[in-house]
């Protein structure tokens, strides 16, 4: 696992922190929910396939 995994979730979690306040100032708040919903969609995504990657390298490990 790298450590550009980690500043891409936090990066992710800052724009999408600024989008959000933007948009509730603007009186926007179901298109505010609808940006954290998208970038939790994109993390989790991107978490997924981590996930996936190691099952399968603890698969082969243990070799089963």
């Amino acid at each position: 696992m790298d450590i550009d995994l980690v500043f891409k979730i936090a990066a992710i979690g800052i724009i999408v922190a600024v989008l959000n306040q933007l948009l509730i100032r603007s009186g926007r708040e179901d298109q505010a929910m609808m940006t954290t919903l998208a970038g939790l969609v994109v993390v989790l995504s991107m978490l997924v396939q981590q996930i996936s990657e190691l099952f399968v390298t603890i698969k082969s490990l243990f070799a089963l």
